[in-house]
């Protein structure tokens, strides 16, 4: 079974990154889950502690294009003024990649399964329902003392 992400085309980047990389990255996720599910709670909270911490791939072109404009200016300020080209280069890739969802160094990035938010946060979601965190949370409504939204956004905290 292959997971299926629904909406995938609202998702800019999946739409734009190569199918097979899609299946290794969706692969990876299911292949995560089935090994999770099989262990103790405590080792599911390691792990959503360890994807709280993982880096999307926005992070990694926002990093990445930051550090190297810098180092560009810096270059053309103090060596030659030809390494200015370099930053203007950088932000042209962010300003493609904000307005198109794509720039020249996300496909290396994605085969190096650098993941979209999406994709880590519907991986912690499935390991939070392994963990049982929403097993306490009713669906009747007579239960709700306020509204119905407060025993989730409670929930999801």
């Amino acid at each position: 079974m292959t997971l299926k992400f629904k909406g995938a085309d609202a998702d800019r980047v999946r739409a734009r990154t190569q199918p097979q990389v899609l299946r290794e990255i969706d692969r990876e996720i299911e292949a995560n889950i089935r090994y999770y599910a099989a262990q103790p709670r405590e080792v599911i909270s390691r792990r959503i502690v360890e994807l709280d911490r993982e880096w999307d791939i926005e992070r990694f072109l926002e990093t990445n294009a930051s550090s190297i404009a810098i180092a560009g200016l810096l270059m053309g300020m103090t060596v030659n003024r030809k390494w200015l080209l370099v930053t203007g280069g950088v932000l042209g890739f962010l300003l493609m990649h904000a307005v198109k969802g794509w720039c020249p160094p996300l496909p290396l990035l994605r085969r190096f399964g650098v993941r979209t938010r999406r994709e880590i946060d519907r991986e912690r979601f499935a390991l939070k329902i392994l963990r049982g965190d929403f097993q306490m949370m009713s669906t009747d409504p007579a239960a709700f003392k306020s509204h119905p939204t407060d025993a989730i956004l409670n929930a999801i905290d």
